[in-house]
């Protein structure tokens, strides 16, 4: 068992490949992020606004989603509860310090940052109980985090690096760790996943709408032109996706096992900043990718073998 909350995964042989295919999906989905997010700010939108009135559409396409299919969101205590808790880390604040570095460190480092989450998150697990030490899952584990720390070491070493941003994008996975485990532990009884992911969203655009101008940042409807447009639809749609198959993963896997998509962010949106937008990846981009794809393997694998 991964975690207090999640299933077991079936056991025919097509569903034991779903955890995976949601993991590189979501990965993938946070590797185009970080590279609509340059792209946006390319053409004049606030980073944080761009954040703001994407998660807002995302969680009104949920939220119709939701009722339509009878999971309409509960408010109750411990509900509006979860969906702020969880909208503060998991969306608003480990999203806004990643966007708004992307200008100074670039789409490619931000998705690499998005690495480093696995260790916390396995580390934050064992710490509360809801992990046992399986050697298998550890290894992974520290495979991608070591691919992540190649390419981290390696972009702080060149000579015109941004140390103060480097800082605030590592920052970001620590939050998210957090909001990993808080979403695990407080999951609310009987709750669906596509119950939980819209009030999460909503929650989370209340409260970056209410706090980036308490802090002097400008949150106008970053739209400017019909490109700049397609970009928000483009970020909108994506996070609608992304956050809703979130939910599905960690409620089949668990935590950690969920934690391992910023492994697959980091290789998509690395990939996609160097070969569209013709960023220069750190060195050691090989070794790194194999790390941390080899990784990824060994915790599905454990986590595979642990469901059966």
């Amino acid at each position: 068992m991964t975690s207090a909350n999640a299933e077991s995964v079936p056991a025919s042989p097509v569903a034991r490949f779903v955890p995976v295919v949601c993991l590189l999906v979501v990965g993938s989905f946070i590797g185009i992020t970080a590279n609509l997010v340059k792209l946006a700010v390319g053409v004049g939108a606030g980073p944080v606004a761009f954040l703001a009135w994407s998660v807002l559409g995302a969680g009104l396409i949920l939220l119709i989603s939701a009722v339509s299919s009878g999971n309409r969101p509960a408010l109750n205590r411990r509900t509006v509860e979860y969906f702020l808790m969880s909208g503060l880390l998991s969306v608003a604040l480990s999203n806004a310090l990643v966007f708004a570095a992307v200008p100074h460190v670039g789409a490619g480092f931000v998705a690499l940052s998005f690495a480093f989450p696995p260790l916390y998150t396995y580390a934050m697990a064992l710490a509360g109980g809801m992990e046992r030490v399986r050697l298998v899952r550890a290894v992974g584990v520290l495979s991608g985090i070591a691919g992540a720390v190649v390419l981290a070491w390696s972009k702080a070493s060149e000579p015109e690096a941004d140390l103060l941003w480097i800082g605030v994008a590592l920052s970001a996975p620590i939050i998210i760790a957090a909001g990993n485990i808080y979403r695990t532990l407080r999951w609310p009884a009987g709750a669906s996943s596509m119950s939980l992911a819209p009030g999460m969203l909503l929650a989370a655009a209340m409260l970056l709408f209410i706090g980036a101008p308490v802090i002097g940042i400008d949150v106008a409807i970053p739209v400017h032109d019909g490109y700049s447009a397609v970009l928000l639809a483009a970020q909108t749609l994506t996070f609608a996706a992304m956050y809703m198959l979130y939910f599905v993963l960690q409620r089949l896997a668990g935590p950690v096992y969920l934690s391992q998509i910023g492994a697959v962010g980091a290789a998509a949106g690395a990939g996609i900043a160097s070969l569209l937008l013709g960023e220069t990846l750190p060195a050691g981009i090989g070794w790194a990718g194999a790390l941390i794809a080899l990784g990824v393997f060994l915790v599905s694998r454990s986590n595979a073998r642990s469901a059966r």
